[in-house]
């Protein structure tokens, strides 16, 4: 699966939780989840268990503090991904 994949995917897991629809057609590598897209801490969680079931893996803990905007999430779901 290569990034533009990824990104797609993220972005239709995104899109629900986002708060800012500007930021959201304007979604880039970027992209942070909390001050951009103004996703709440709660729905980040969400986010992540999204991600987890679309892409079917497991993200750990320190992973998902990690995860807070679209590069780190891209670069943790290659390389779970790359675990399988």
């Amino acid at each position: 699966m290569d990034k533009q994949e990824i990104i797609e995917k993220l972005r239709s897991i995104v899109k629900p939780y986002s708060n800012n629809q500007n930021a959201f057609d304007n979604l880039t590598e970027s992209t942070d989840f909390i001050s951009d897209l103004q996703i709440n801490s709660a729905n980040l969680v969400d986010v992540i268990l999204d991600i987890e079931e679309e892409f079917d893996i497991v993200i750990d803990n320190q992973s998902m503090e990690r995860m807070l905007d679209v590069q780190s999430a891209i670069e943790i779901i290659e390389l779970k991904l790359s675990e399988k």
